[in-house]
């Protein structure tokens, strides 16, 4: 199942079991000191970023690759909600022709396919940026109990890359979310999208993670780059 899948089809239950992204989007824009009148927001999912901005703009474009979500974002005349891959050079080929005076991504560069493709895209389009990734400490305790290597990358690629293609500040957050029991955390997972699609557990696997699991709450880790 490809991720794009996955997300829309838990688009409707998404708003719902995302607290830890609301999160993100409010320590996202705490650290924009500007007020941005042309807005591009890659990965913008059902518009948490756009319904939280408190300033006046004149355009607000998101784009995202799960239809499901598109269909939950905010239509009016100045913002619109595009289909569109950031993994796919022909987005940005069209991009390229628009004028934006922030370029923001929260909770989605962590699912490109090639960071680093993606990133020298960003840059092309000469833009200050606000991005948010989680990194491969998202859900570490839960990986290392069932023995799974993270779909993530770590915080010292995702600087790195930061270093390479942009002159930003880099600042790590650790964030927790708790859970009544171990039963509830697997339904958040799975409503949340947060699980990448990835289903390499078997039943006995996975009962005897649930049985195992030492903690009471998921952790997070969040990358955020800020120009």
């Amino acid at each position: 199942m490809k991720i794009s899948s996955e997300f829309s089809k838990n688009a409707l239950s998404y708003d719902s079991v995302n607290e830890i992204q609301n999160l993100v989007v409010t320590k996202l824009l705490s650290l924009v000191k500007e007020k941005p009148k042309n807005i591009l927001d890659l990965g913008c999912g059902s518009g948490a970023l756009c319904k939280s901005i408190s300033w006046k703009y004149e355009h607000f474009t998101g784009v995202d690759f799960a239809p499901g979500m598109l269909d939950l974002h905010p239509r009016t005349q100045n913002i619109e909600a595009i289909y569109g891959n950031f993994n796919d050079v022909t987005l940005f080929d069209t991009l390229f022709g628009q004028k934006y005076d922030y370029v923001f991504s929260a909770s989605a560069l962590q699912w490109a396919e090639n960071l680093e493709n993606v990133f020298r895209s960003i840059k092309e389009l000469q833009t200050p940026i606000a991005l948010a990734i989680f990194t491969a400490n998202t859900f570490k305790t839960l990986n290392k109990t069932a023995k799974l290597n993270s779909l993530l990358k770590s915080t010292e690629e995702i600087q790195a890359l930061q270093q390479k293609y942009f002159d930003a500040h880099f600042e790590v957050v650790q964030y927790r979310l708790e859970f009544e029991s171990v039963r509830d955390m697997f339904v958040y997972i799975k409503r949340s999208g947060v699980s990448g699609s990835r289903k390499v557990l078997s039943f006995k696997e996975t009962k005897r993670l649930m049985d195992e699991y030492p903690l009471d709450y998921l952790e997070f880790e969040v990358a955020f780059i800020t120009s």
